[in-house]
């Protein structure tokens, strides 16, 4: 919570300037209670949360290894085929909604990367109605598909 990272911190910042004027000696919770301007409770709590706060290097060796492995070594990295998969299953039910004319256009376009107007000349239309079809189909695709997700 913020409070006791807060009280953490000003714990902290006692310990440090208390420790730097007793020559070496770890001042009381009184103490710490008395320079912080807390109360000997939230001096025990700030000492707990100091404490249990380890920070580690992701680089760092594993504890307990001795075969130079680190944490990122272990750690997944993203994968962007896992997203593609996902992206097209959650729009697969849609574009079968489309109408055929609709669904090749939207193939020819993304899947066969044709120009707007190698479409229309294939199609026999406008360059311009294949630009509005392109529109209309991906706000229908979105529209359903943030339908399905919510």
């Amino acid at each position: 919570p913020r409070r006791v990272q807060d009280v953490r911190n000003r714990v902290r910042a006692a310990l440090k300037d208390l420790s730097q004027t007793m020559q070496g000696q770890r001042p009381t919770v009184a103490e710490i209670a008395a320079y912080a301007h807390l109360s000997e409770d939230e001096v025990r709590t700030g000492l707990e949360a100091l404490d249990s706060f380890s920070a580690l290097s992701l680089d760092a060796e594993l504890p307990g290894g001795d075969d130079g492995y680190a944490l990122n070594d272990a750690l997944g990295a993203r994968d962007t085929g896992f997203d593609l998969v996902i992206d097209r299953e959650s729009v697969k039910p849609a574009l079968h909604e489309l109408p055929e004319r609709e669904r090749a256009i939207l193939y020819l376009r993304f899947f066969q990367g044709m120009t707007q107007s190698c479409i229309a000349d294939q199609l026999g239309i406008s360059q311009m109605h294949v630009s509005r079809l392109l529109s209309d189909c991906c706000a229908t695709l979105r529209e359903q598909v943030l339908a399905d997700a919510a």
